[in-house]
């Protein structure tokens, strides 16, 4: 470089860097504030360069012409300064989203030749985005791509060498790409725009002073110009943090992982020797806190240096302690309320400033969530994903429920979104929804659009009354204009291949029919998350323009992917003294309180993590730097925010249930302070974390009392079926809500097609079956039973997927009914009556009792005597549970058979009670008969009797869960009882 000796400066670690560059330049000036405005600065990034703005503005005491602030990481030609007549002229930076589509073609039509085409476009695209930071890197660090081709022979595994033939593949083709697009790659178009500066800079240098301040030179092109500025008559290069005490055997020692690590090599890079570099003008900075951290952080061969410090009794270690405190937390939800305690308590000093700097996005979400028990909005710099706005969801949503085939629980979820409304009335639309919830219960209907229609065509099993069938039509008319809204959007996504471009419009086109209405009032565009969502729609459907078809099952997931990356941010309402900042947004900036969280290993600093790319060895040969600079970095992040006047560290000693290893700075920090014997001087005065806990600790109270309800005798059923008897015995509470309070259990949406309907299939299948061979069973009954089988199943409309598990298990099972237990049978049967309904009223206090049955089977043999026989898919119910009257279903029919109940079936005393499981596994079919079938339907009627007088007691409680057939076995009302309120276990015996 030429020019005259560079001119370096540093501002030490402790003092405020934006308040101390604008004393010493105001300094430097002469206290003319009107000279600031010839002056330009170079600041790392856009927000420092906002907020130094704010800084001066502090200094100088209210409004003043301030220096014109430019940010090194985002150059172009108006931060650069170009003149309008220079020749110079770059060609623009692809944008990101086109180039990452753009990569993930490439990526698949490689993988389509190497592997024949295993990964979907939404995969591709995740990759291409880990490609483009790794080609990112690579321009970066001045690697020459055409090395690549190489590292191949290399003694290498086969995966590295396909990861080298891939990347040799893609620096063939990607050039050609960019030229076509009549664009430069990002960061070629960066380092270009960077050294264009440098050399205007160095060829017609400005009048007013040039400062770089506060950036490392971790990017070469970057550390080219900072070397220029530093050289400049009127320039100067301003270091953030330099360690000047650290000793030199340290200093010529350091690796990657060390904070200081990225200023070495800028210094190494200018040609300035440590020793060279002065203190700005006017620092006021705390030399025992950076001492301290400056100890803490030392390279590990040099800790030896430690054993001096505790022969000095520790220096002004402990004077840098002060100001430094440490909380350590059960677990990441209380780490998360301790810091917001700490935020919360910083506001009771007026204009006190605190902010929470982390990498943990999960920690940051949690501070947030718990402010907000006090009402404080806190401006968090990443923002919330677009995704999980309510724009950004409602997108989602379109594309995902069309994806499944307007599946119930997606297509609800989309309808049921405070955006849908379809043009009209939100309240309205909300109520449509609602009934089509209640309609869609029950078996997932036929994919797509028609099978929703054909669901609501259905006649419903029960007689409907002129309302109700009434708005069933307004409900079917309804749904046809939400139908034709998204059919276009269906039709696109069930081709097997589609443009990005019309996948997009036409997921736009139906979000808005579905979200807008006539006036042209649309939430989906409207606030910050809206006009996000409007950005990115638009950026996806230029970005997608004239590129090949993908296979349209990965849209959805695809989008929700690239709307995951569209950060939102509120762009008001947020408290002003109070902030959540990533360790970059946080650099160069200072609050009275600084909170370090989530100071865990594998969270701050996060791990290397393997590169898919390159291995060690690779990334050596290319020139890359190793994984661990970015630990440096990290590093640097933190010995800067830890240098602030108070500081709070804070971690969790648990996480996801397993111990936690904190982070290695904290165990050097905590190491050093321990050997020095001052460990308690990193106790907090507040000691957060218990404050913490005893807030989110819910004292013990009493346990809420078993529910008892007592209606009125007139109120109780009088009218149950022998089903509901064993419910009556084994949970009062199930009766008294299904028939006291009259609440019915809705079926659930895609209810899986399982026991019962498979025991509801077998059960008709048998009855058509007795009913078509009364006499002697013909040679191929089997055969026979297996088709009335099929045909009630496709009557039924069984899924093939479920049919495939049922059809495996029905030849066996057919095959042991016909010859292990029906042929032998027809021999002792004289008449067989099937599917009869039967009553038994007897009189009660409270009135007359009516005892309701529907039964399999009823068989009269030749002894005159009769067999009531119940069919069984599922488990049978245990001996004892029919002596003590837990299973009365089967004794109980056979009271009202003989007393004639059953219609057209003669009276007859009870001779079997004959329980036949069908399974068609190992055991096809098991009979079993009940004992003492003569005398048990005597005294099961006896025990209703007592049962029904007692219920007829007006002080006899309906209590939930008395005799529960399992402990883990959830009623259908416990919600509704409360049972996890009163019972640990759901269950108390009475």
């Amino acid at each position: 470089m030429t020019g005259g000796p560079p001119k370096l400066f540093t501002i030490g670690a402790s003092a405020p860097f934006a308040v101390t560059l604008a004393r010493g330049l105001l300094a430097r000036l002469g206290g003319d504030p009107l000279a600031l405005a010839s002056a330009t600065i170079y600041l790392p990034t856009r927000r420092a360069a906002r907020g130094f703005g704010d800084a001066f503005a502090r200094v100088l005491g209210g409004a003043a012409l301030l220096p014109q602030f430019h940010a090194l990481a985002d150059a172009d030609e108006d931060d650069l300064l170009f003149d309008a007549d220079s020749e110079m002229t770059l060609p623009p930076a692809i944008a990101p989203l086109r180039r990452q589509l753009l990569l993930a073609h490439l990526v698949r039509r490689w993988d389509s030749a190497q592997r024949g085409g295993a990964l979907s476009f939404a995969q591709s695209a995740a990759l291409a985005r880990k490609l483009a930071s790794l080609m990112d890197e690579i321009t970066t660090q001045g690697c020459d791509p055409a090395r690549i081709a190489d590292l191949a022979p290399l003694p290498l595994a086969e995966h590295w060498q396909e990861a080298g033939g891939f990347l040799t593949y893609l620096y063939e083709q990607w050039p050609a790409i960019l030229a076509a697009e009549g664009t430069a790659d990002i960061a070629v178009r960066r380092n270009q725009a960077i050294r264009a500066l440098a050399q205007r800079l160095e060829t017609a240098p400005p009048p007013g002073l040039v400062i770089a301040a506060g950036s490392t030179g971790s990017i070469p092109a970057t550390a080219e110009l900072l070397d220029v500025i530093a050289r400049l008559p009127n320039g100067a290069l301003v270091l953030p943090g330099l360690d000047r005490a650290l000793d030199d055997a340290s200093w010529d020692g350091l690796d990657p992982g060390h904070p200081q690590y990225g200023l070495k090599q800028l210094l190494d890079r200018i040609g300035v020797a440590r020793p060279a570099v002065k203190d700005w003008h006017g620092a006021d900075s705390n030399s025992a806190r950076e001492h301290l951290l400056s100890e803490t952080l030392r390279p590990a061969p040099t800790t030896d240096a430690w054993r001096a410090l505790v022969n000095r009794g520790g220096g002004d270690i402990a004077q840098g302690l002060q100001g430094l405190s440490l909380v350590e937390a059960a677990d990441p939800a209380e780490e998360a309320l301790a810091i917001a305690l700490a935020l919360r308590e910083a506001l009771e000093t007026p204009g006190r400033s605190a902010a929470l700097v982390t990498p943990d996005r999960s920690l940051a979400r949690r501070v947030a969530a718990e402010l907000k028990r006090w009402d404080i909005a806190i401006d968090d710099s990443a923002g919330r994903p677009l995704a999980h706005t309510g724009a950004g969801g409602f997108l989602c949503l379109v594309a995902e429920a069309a994806d499944a085939r307007f599946a119930p629980v997606p297509l609800l979820a989309l309808l049921k979104h405070p955006f849908a409304r379809a043009g009209g009335e939100a309240a309205a639309f909300r109520a449509m929804a609602r009934a089509l919830d209640a309609a869609l219960r029950g078996p997932r209907p036929d994919p797509g659009l028609g099978g929703v229609t054909e669901k609501l065509r259905q006649t419903p099993d029960r007689p409907q009354t002129p309302e109700q069938k009434q708005a069933r039509e307004a409900l079917l008319a309804w749904w046809h204009g939400i139908a034709a809204i998204l059919a276009p959007l269906e039709n696109l996504l069930a081709s097997r291949e589609a443009t990005l471009a019309d996948l997009a419009a036409a997921h736009l086109r139906a979000a808005e029919a579905l979200a807008c209405d006539h006036e042209e009032n649309c939430p989906l565009w409207s606030n910050s998350d809206g006009e996000v969502a409007a950005r990115f729609t638009s950026a996806l459907q230029e970005s997608a323009a004239a590129l090949p078809a993908i296979e349209s099952h990965s849209y959805a997931p695809l989008f929700r992917r690239l709307a995951m990356q569209q950060p939102v941010r509120a762009p008001y309402g947020q408290h002003p003294r109070l902030a959540i900042l990533g360790p970059l947004e946080a650099r160069l900036q200072r609050f009275d309180l600084t909170i370090l969280g989530g100071l865990n290993e594998t969270a701050w600093p996060e791990s290397p993590g393997a590169d898919p790319w390159f291995s060690r060895p690779m990334r050596s040969s290319l020139g890359l730097e190793p994984p661990e600079r970015g630990i440096g970095l990290a590093a640097h992040d933190f010995a800067m925010q830890a240098a602030g006047p108070q500081v709070l560290l804070t971690r969790a000693l648990k996480a996801d249930g397993a111990p936690t290893v904190p982070s290695r700075w904290l165990q050097r920090l905590t190491q050093l302070a321990r050997g020095l014997k001052l460990e308690t001087r990193l106790k907090p005065k507040q000691d957060m974390a218990r404050m913490a806990a005893r807030l989110m600790t819910v004292p013990p109270g009493p346990r809420l009392p078993r529910p008892r309800p007592t209606p009125p005798v007139a109120a109780r059923p009088r009218r149950l079926s022998v089903t509901e008897i064993e419910t009556w015995l084994r949970d009062p509470y199930a009766v008294y809500a299904k028939h006291v309070l009259r609440l019915r259990m809705r079926d659930p949406l895609d209810e899986d097609i399982g026991p019962l309907e498979r025991g509801s299939a077998l059960h008709k299948a048998l009855e058509l079956f007795v009913a078509a061979y009364p006499g002697e069973l013909p040679p191929d009954a089997a055969a026979r039973l297996i088709e009335i089988a099929e045909r009630v199943f496709a009557e039924m409309k069984i899924p093939q997927a479920v049919l495939a598990l049922w059809r495996a298990r029905l030849p066996s099972a057919a095959r042991w009914f016909v010859e292990a237990f029906e042929r032998p049978r027809r021999a002792v049967i004289a008449e067989t009556w099937l599917e009869k309904k039967g009553a038994l009223v007897f009189p009660a206090k409270g009135d007359d009792f009516t005892l309701v049955a529907r039964a399999d089977r009823i068989d009269r043999r030749a002894d005159g005597h009769a067999a009531i026989i119940d069919y069984k898919t599922g488990a049978l119910p245990q001996k004892n549970w029919t002596a003590t009257f837990l299973a009365p279903q089967l004794p109980l029919e056979g009271a009202i058979l003989a007393a004639g109940g059953f219609d057209g079936v003669p009276k007859m005393d009870v001779g079997e009670l004959l329980y036949v499981k069908l399974s068609g596994g190992a055991r096809p079919g098991e009979p079993r008969e009940l004992e003492n079938a003569a005398t048990l339907p005597g005294a099961a009627l006896a025990k209703l009797q007592s049962l029904v007088a007692l219920f007829d007691d007006p002080a006899t409680p309906y209590v939930p869960r008395v005799r529960p057939r399992t402990l883990d076995q959830e009623g259908d009302y416990d919600h509704l009882a409360r049972v996890r309120e009163w019972a640990p276990s759901g269950w108390e015996e009475e």
